[in-house]
């Protein structure tokens, strides 16, 4: 199994921002019915929120997502066996999707402790919601709606060129006073985001 991974590194007071590019693509392929296929492959992406130059033992705080990376392989993206409309989606491929966070967040709104979370996604032709769930253990795999923290709704935009890979990205803000940024993910034709900042960091 390949995986890529992403860091993007700013202070408290963000006083330094470096970024990474977000993911490479995956190199292995596969053969089959005579056509070359890449295997889903899983991704990670971060943030550190670290302490000013001059702050003393203050340890970094991490935002991390780890999520699994489909491909599209010619496929069409709302498809009943790929992100169909009006269902619940894993938000990537095999296991489920995972935000882990050392800080307290709020994203789009709503806010969150810090801990682990199951990220899900609603499609639905009105508009994306991000479903952000507490089940992490071992039924993760399967969605349990009594287990939802928080429904967030997502800005959409169509893109001009396709994604093959589905991504995911954590982006600081420019605001070098800030420690918030935006969730970005990304598939196809479309594009979804919402903001997130970590007041309390």
């Amino acid at each position: 199994m390949n995986r890529t991974f992403a860091r993007s590194t700013f202070a408290l007071a963000l006083v330094a921002v470096t970024a990474t590019s977000a993911h490479a693509q995956a190199a292995a392929t596969i053969q089959a019915a005579g056509r070359t296929a890449q295997p889903s492959t899983r991704a990670t992406v971060a943030v550190s929120l670290t302490a000013p130059q001059g702050v003393q033992g203050v340890m970094p705080l991490t935002i991390q997502i780890d999520y699994g990376q489909p491909h599209l392989r010619g496929r069409r993206l709302h498809t009943p066996d790929l992100v169909p409309l009006d269902s619940v989606w894993r938000l990537g491929a095999n296991a489920t999707t995972m935000l882990e966070t050392e800080t307290d967040l709020v994203i789009g709104g709503r806010r969150l402790a810090k801990g682990k979370y199951a990220l899900w996604a609603l499609p639905t032709s009105a508009g994306w919601k991000l479903i952000v769930n507490s089940n992490i253990g071992a039924e993760a795999g399967t969605y349990a709606a009594a287990q939802d923290v928080a429904r967030i709704d997502l800005r959409r935009r169509a893109l001009t060129s396709p994604v093959e890979s589905f991504s995911m990205w954590l982006v600081p803000s420019r605001d070098p006073g800030t420690p918030a940024g935006v969730l970005r993910f990304a598939w196809g034709d479309v594009e979804l985001s919402v903001d997130w900042s970590a007041p309390g960091a």
